[in-house]
């Protein structure tokens, strides 16, 4: 595997499993090193150490905290001297059913995180040596956020609403700083498994590819938009999804 990556330092929120995780393995592998972060302390450690002993930093806390924000920026500069990446992919989904009976709380919280941290965390990053050094930030969108979505409807809104913040921000941020999205459908992973677990080939024969995504189909992507291989791509949400959207579908 290429060492693309060589002296880069990114920030993965949301990463102790799944796809960011899945991101976080593939930039180390490609020479970067890496600060992972996530809400629980022992899986977010065990992640870590299946990253490699100097290769990751694990610090945990809410991804829409500014506190927790704002240590991880300052102890990742610490550890590794600078940060030129950062893959916005914490995402929660706390609710399913129609919107009509959606709690505001809920809402208010499903938002705080999907879309105000995302901003957030691009604003510490920027700060702390973007803005003179530039990099790479990608938001972790959904096809949720293209089409409506019965059941996940909140959901997709603010994912919809991430990805016109990709595109704000990538105009913004120019010509120092490159901001893309990616927009996967179904992916197996713990926080999908409600999607999938009781009829997975059923949900699967709605793809043209025959089958549901894994994490090693979103990190190859997220790995080239955060590369120098795409300087010229800003703005952009590449739609990962096995060719279901093509049928109308998630």
């Amino acid at each position: 595997m290429s060492k693309r990556f060589d002296g880069r330092v990114a920030i993965v929120t949301g990463a102790s499993r799944g796809i960011g995780l899945a991101i976080a393995e593939r930039l180390v592998a490609e020479g970067a090193k890496v600060t992972i972060t996530a809400r629980k302390p022992e899986p977010l450690a065990e992640a870590v150490a299946g990253l490699g002993e100097g290769n990751a930093l694990g610090i945990a806390g809410k991804a829409d905290d500014l506190e927790h924000q704002a240590e991880t920026v300052a102890k990742t500069v610490e550890a590794f001297g600078r940060v030129d990446l950062l893959v916005n992919n914490t995402g929660i989904n706390p609710a399913y059913g129609p919107m009509m009976d959606l709690d505001h709380a809920v809402a208010q919280k499903t938002f705080q995180v999907n879309v105000l941290a995302a901003l957030s965390w691009t604003q510490q990053v920027f700060r702390a040596g973007m803005a003179e050094h530039g990099g790479s930030v990608l938001n972790v969108s959904s096809v949720a956020g293209l089409n409506p979505a019965p059941g996940i409807g909140f959901y997709g809104a603010t994912k919809a609403m991430l990805a016109h913040m990709t595109q704000e921000l990538a105009v913004e941020l120019a010509p120092k700083v490159r901001v893309n999205a990616i927009a996967p459908a179904v992916v197996k992973t713990k926080f999908a498994t409600a999607l999938y677990a009781d009829n997975e080939a059923e949900v699967a024969s709605g793809y043209p590819l025959g089958r549901l995504g894994i994490p090693s189909d979103i990190s190859g992507a997220a790995a080239f938009l955060l590369s120098d291989e795409a300087s010229w791509v800003t703005g952009q949400i590449l739609v990962l999804d096995g060719g279901s959207t093509l049928k109308g579908g998630m």
